[in-house]
Parts: C-alpha cells; sequence; structure tokens
C-alpha cells in the first residue's frame, strides 16, 4: 500500500470516532510501518493529528498487530 492509499483510508476512518475506527487505522499503520518503516507512521501520525483523534503517538511501533 503507498502512502497516499493509507492516508484516504485513515481519512475516511477519521470521519467516524469509535473504538472500531481506531483499531483500523493502527492496522492501516502496521502495514505503513511494514512497507514504509516507523519515519512514515510518524508522519502521518502528525499530519492526520492522530495523537489528538486517536491518543496514538509519534514512535509507537504497530509491528505487533501484524
Amino acid at each position: 500500500m503507498n502512502l497516499n492509499r493509507a492516508r484516504e483510508l485513515m481519512q475516511v476512518q477519521l470521519q467516524f470516532t469509535s473504538g472500531y475506527n481506531r483499531n483500523s487505522v493502527r492496522m492501516i499503520l502496521a502495514e505503513v510501518q511494514k512497507l514504509h518503516g516507523q519515519g512514515a507512521v510518524d508522519q502521518l501520525i502528525r499530519e492526520l493529528d492522530l495523537e489528538q483523534r486517536f491518543d496514538l503517538r509519534p514512535g509507537s511501533d504497530f509491528s505487533s498487530l501484524r
């Protein structure tokens, strides 16, 4: 999955704020981490303000979700 596609998918999830949507975003970030590394994950977290919306912090490791 490229970063633009990941961004699009997460923007859909951000329209809602349930725990299910948070888990979906975490799964997307796990895939991004696997393919593009931690830097890309941190960039998306900051860009989409995921720390404020879903309490997902830059530097978080999502590799265990794979």
